[in-house]
């Protein structure tokens, strides 16, 4: 991310906010970790997919929030992040992001560079990169989406948020790189769309079956978007 972050308060909300009043995330401030902004729940939705990643990567810290609800409620992961944009890294502490420890990393580079040194690494790739002008243009690339293929393990999956773009175009570039394995769902009532992609051939337990074996507490926040996923999923099946 580019484009000069600053902090928005409010007496119940913390907000990670761009030049333009553009809002790239929302904390609660007494649940610091919970998932207020609707995409960011659409996006972990692809959990259904692989319910227990081993390894993670962000491309995109913004204020944290997928970074921490994985980094509370899958413990059995590691979590790798990469931010462009330093200004944001320095409010990593105003959104109660964790140091740096065994199970989290976060540094300050160019994600898609960051992305071709890590082929077949990351059972769970997030892509939520974009500033005030939108998502840059290394990371909608033909070449970048190849990358995400080839960053995930056999059975990896992604997803991305496509925020002002050309939903299409990107769509079309990531049916070449995961050949056809990729679900689109819209966001209602906000101006996101989320792109999920996988590898393999994923044998996915219902939505209830999937969200019983996480955390009480991610359950609810989780709901809606597996079971949107689940519909999708069974649309663009045979038979």
């Amino acid at each position: 991310m580019s484009g000069g972050a600053y902090v928005r308060r409010s007496w119940c909300y913390l907000e990670l906010q761009f030049r333009g009043e553009v809002t790239q995330t929302r904390m609660l401030r007494w649940a610091p970790d919970r998932l207020l902004v609707g995409y960011t729940r659409t996006m972990l939705a692809a959990l259904w997919l692989h319910p227990a990643p081993k390894r993670i990567g962000i491309i995109g810290l913004g204020g944290g929030a997928q970074a921490k609800f994985c980094y509370r409620h899958l413990p059995q992961a590691r979590i790798e992040v990469v931010e462009a944009d330093a200004s944001v890294l320095v409010l990593r502490r105003e959104f109660r992001i964790p140091d740096d420890d065994a199970r989290l990393q976060v540094e300050h580079g160019d994600g898609a560079a960051w992305l071709r040194g890590r082929r077949g690494q990351f059972d769970l790739l997030l892509v939520d990169a974009y500033d005030v002008e939108g998502i840059p243009d290394a990371l909608g690339s033909q070449a970048f989406y190849d990358d995400c293929q080839q960053a995930l393990t056999a059975d990896g999956v992604m997803a991305s948020n496509l925020y002002d773009t050309d939903v299409r175009q990107h769509c079309r570039r990531l049916r070449r790189s995961f050949d056809s394995r990729v679900i689109r769902l819209e966001e209602p009532k906000e101006s996101n769309e989320v792109v999920i992609a996988w590898n393999g051939r994923p044998q996915p337990v219902s939505a209830n079956a999937a969200l019983s074996r996480l955390p009480w507490r991610a359950r609810g926040q989780l709901g809606a978007g597996f079971l949107r996923l689940q519909q999708a999923w069974a649309r663009r099946q045979p038979g």
